[in-house]
């Protein structure tokens, strides 16, 4: 079995790959389109070859501009493969070793019992080092949801870095978060919320979109940030102090953020959600959004 990396050539005209699986799939159009924009490239995605088929396929994804991959995007073997498990560990260590960084791999199930789709997946991820799983939930809303409206208690307003990072330090402490809270105990608050700030900054939305929620007697609440990513306007991070919560604010937040990309013409808007965040899953549904797919992340362990 080679193990090799793709071509240029391949990315443009990509080999024959039929997939049945209710999984995450980069078909042919995507990848051409993120290999035109820069976010898949031939280092980044490599084959399993048994004599001339190709019978197997890892493809990492990043930003235009990165110098790593963010996170595999699909990881897919033929079903006719004797070991599968073997063959798709065999492509993550290669790429491992290349990059240097074990990226996430993000599986999306697009509902449908899938026992083995996911199983065996899951098997080459932790043999290749991915050991660390959370469960997310992704939702989508369409204008064809209705726009939520919000209960009018909450003033909206810009504000510079620094008082959004003080706001990010505090919205952390009791967030259901998994990542969150993984952060803060791996490196204190004040690391995970320069990261999280820094994250943000970075994303492809607007700077401008951020703001600061306040009481109408200038009470601080929390804060919304509407955000974006290469393909999507998404929910971004929204967040209440501790000492608020429970008292209904995070519908009002949420409602900011979908006005805002609303507002500016946005026809799909997408977030996720960890599972354990029930609240935040439960936000989305009172406000329209639908539930489209599930998430698994396998990342590095944890330090």
């Amino acid at each position: 079995m080679l193990i090799r990396h793709a071509t240029a050539a391949e990315l443009s005209s990509p080999p024959a790959f039929i997939v049945t699986d209710p999984v995450g799939f980069v078909d042919d159009d995507q990848l051409r389109v993120e290999a035109a924009e820069n976010r898949m490239r031939p280092e980044w995605t490599w084959f399993a070859q048994d004599g001339d088929r190709i019978v197997g396929r890892a493809v990492w994804w990043g930003r235009s501009d990165s110098e790593q991959p963010i996170v595999l995007d699909c990881l897919h073997v033929l079903p006719d493969v004797p070991d599968r498990v073997g063959v798709a560990a065999a492509l993550l260590d290669k790429g491992h070793a290349e990059f240097g960084v074990l990226p996430n791999y993000r599986l999306i199930l697009r509902g449908g019992c899938a026992v083995d789709a996911v199983s065996w997946r899951s098997a080459a991820a932790s043999a290749s080092g991915l050991t660390d799983v959370i469960e997310r939930l992704r939702f989508e809303w369409t204008p064809a949801d209705g726009l939520p409206v919000g209960s009018g208690r909450l003033v909206f307003r810009p504000a510079e870095d620094a008082e959004f990072l003080a706001v990010f330090r505090r919205v952390a402490i009791g967030s259901l978060d998994v990542a969150t809270q993984r952060d803060i105990e791996s490196g204190g608050v004040d690391a995970q919320a320069q990261g999280d700030l820094e994250f943000y900054l970075s994303c492809p939305g607007e700077r401008s979109w951020w703001r600061i929620a306040e009481t109408s007697d200038g009470s601080l609440v929390g804060f919304a940030i509407p955000s974006a990513t290469p393909h999507s306007r998404n929910v971004g991070y929204l967040g209440v102090l501790p000492e608020l919560r429970g008292r209904g604010y995070v519908d009002d937040l949420l409602a900011e953020v979908t006005r805002v990309h609303a507002a500016d013409g946005a026809d799909r808007i997408t977030a996720t959600t960890d599972v354990p965040n029930k609240p935040m899953a439960a936000a989305f549904r009172r406000a329209g959004y639908q539930m489209t797919e599930q998430h698994t992340v396998f990342g590095p362990p944890r330090s």
